[in-house]
């Protein structure tokens, strides 16, 4: 679900940085642009790989700054479609399941992704998925917040957030290589016009998919039974031993 993206900017030093290593100041100037910031259509940033390729370093008329264009690698969350990846549940609503991994939020399974057949309970702010027995009847499973849930993300969106008016830092010219170029950035969980610049979508209707408890208390019933199946075996194989000699 990590991929490592190819950039390349032109990277600005001030004044003040300069008894810095030129590669450290550099490293330092692109984590503090690119850290926890989506870039459109490649993905939330987490931290820089490495640097490729320094080019020369110019001084512009009436800047007193160092300006280098720099190409990089810089690790990217943008999970591939199909990914199973586990979370946990941050919240319900009747658009569907809303799901965090931590450092991101902005997941959601929709109702027609969740297992079938599922309701929305207003009261307890849950999805259930009514569980079908061998009787006929249903078993009642909640997905409560804070659970972990396993699921497949089946889909990807990005919308152009960028702020109006004057941007207040440049942002990487072009991307490369296993993500596309991009431009514009926003904060990863922030919202800019009520646009979320990146959001996954994702499903939980096939089985071994949603929450881990479910799995678990069946595998574990499944075992007791198999078990209790081994010993009636074994008994019956028993041979009788008959009665004592006198």
């Amino acid at each position: 679900m990590f991929v490592l993206a190819e950039l390349k900017d032109n990277v600005r030093i001030a004044p003040e940085l300069f008894g810095l290593k030129l590669p450290e100041a550099i490293k330092d100037e692109i984590n503090r642009k690119l850290a926890n910031k989506v870039l459109l259509n490649v993905g939330l940033c987490i931290a820089l790989k490495d640097i490729v390729k320094l080019g020369d370093s110019i001084i512009l008329p009436g800047d007193g700054a160092s300006h280098t264009e720099v190409n990089f690698r810089y690790i990217v969350f943008r999970p591939i479609i199909g990914d199973v990846i586990t979370g946990k549940i941050r919240s319900c609503s009747r658009e569907g399941v809303h799901i965090t991994l931590g450092f991101f939020d902005d997941i959601l399974i929709p109702p027609s992704a969740l297992q079938h057949p599922s309701r929305y309970e207003e009261a307890e702010q849950a999805w259930v998925w009514e569980y079908p027995l061998e009787d006929g009847n249903t078993h009642d499973l909640y997905m409560d917040i804070g659970e972990s849930i396993k699921f497949r993300v089946s889909g990807e969106v990005f919308e152009e957030s960028s702020p109006i008016g004057p941007p207040d830092q440049e942002v990487p010219s072009g991307a490369a290589g296993t993500s596309a170029g991009g431009a514009g950035t926003s904060n990863a969980t922030g919202q800019e016009g009520n646009k979320t610049p990146y959001r996954i979508v994702a499903a939980i209707n096939e089985s071994g998919l949603g929450l881990l408890s479910w799995w678990v208390q069946q595998n574990q019933e499944e075992e007791e039974e198999e078990a209790g199946e081994e010993v009636g075996e074994e008994l019956e194989q028993e041979p009788d031993s008959g009665g004592e000699n006198e």
